[in-house]
């Protein structure tokens, strides 16, 4: 496992060492996602969450639509809040 110190300027940036961009192959411009876990940063490229969330729902069938499900949902649970 690669290692190194990370540094926040005074405007609050993150510097990483490159060595470290290097290792994960993120270049100067890359789109990452920043999600905290406990006390944890963690920084993904855009494009690794997008096949992991794909890979999520892969087994929804296409035909199914999620939005019709939840719209049936709420309005059975509203129809049990007028009894």
């Amino acid at each position: 496992m690669l290692q190194a110190e990370i540094q926040i300027d005074t405007q609050g940036h993150l510097v990483i060492p490159v060595e470290l961009m290097q290792a994960v192959n993120f270049g100067r411009n890359s789109a990452m996602v920043a999600r905290v876990d406990g006390e944890r940063l963690i920084l993904e490229k855009r494009e690794t969450v997008k096949q992991r969330v794909r890979q999520r729902f892969a087994n929804i069938p296409a035909d199914l639509s999620l939005v019709d499900e939840l719209i049936a949902e709420r309005r059975r649970d509203a129809d049990l809040e007028l009894i």
